[in-house]
């Protein structure tokens, strides 16, 4: 099973991936900047991007393959990143209505003012989250998932 934590840059992926594969057994996970970072590819436009949902996907598919279970979190920014990832669960984090960077919010001509452009909100999300979550909040949120 594979599970995509997507969102705006911000937003809190990281955060609760973490968190997830603390409490769902047998779980792996990829945070897309330490993939990217590993394969030293900053390329942000539309193919860097669907590189990127490839690599993601590659790298959870040999875990699936090997009887666990997946996190990724990565913007995801547009439908057919998505699609190109083919996760099982997509949790979207809608919690920033623009990126954030690190040092707050994002400059003009950025990475993160064009991911703003180019991301397609998903219409097929099984689960949306508008708020932060708490530690517990997930914990019991993980109890209640179907996996």
């Amino acid at each position: 099973m594979k599970i995509l934590v997507m969102g705006l840059p911000g937003a809190g992926k990281t955060w609760l991936a973490e968190r997830l594969v603390k409490y769902i057994d047998n779980c792996a996970w990829f945070n897309a900047d330490v993939i990217r970072k590993a394969a030293n590819d900053w390329d942000f436009t539309e193919s860097g991007r669907l590189r990127q949902a490839n690599r993601m996907k590659t790298f959870s598919d040999f875990e699936t393959s090997n009887g666990r279970r997946v996190v990724c979190d990565f913007v995801a920014p547009t439908e057919k990143s998505r699609e190109q990832f083919g996760a099982d669960i997509i949790i979207w984090l809608d919690t920033v209505q623009k990126s954030q960077s690190v040092n707050g919010p994002a400059a003009e001509g950025s990475s993160y003012e064009q991911t703003d452009n180019m991301f397609e909100k998903p219409e097929n999300a099984d689960y949306v989250f508008t708020e932060y979550l708490t530690e517990q909040q997930v914990k019991e949120f993980v109890n209640d998932m179907v996996l």
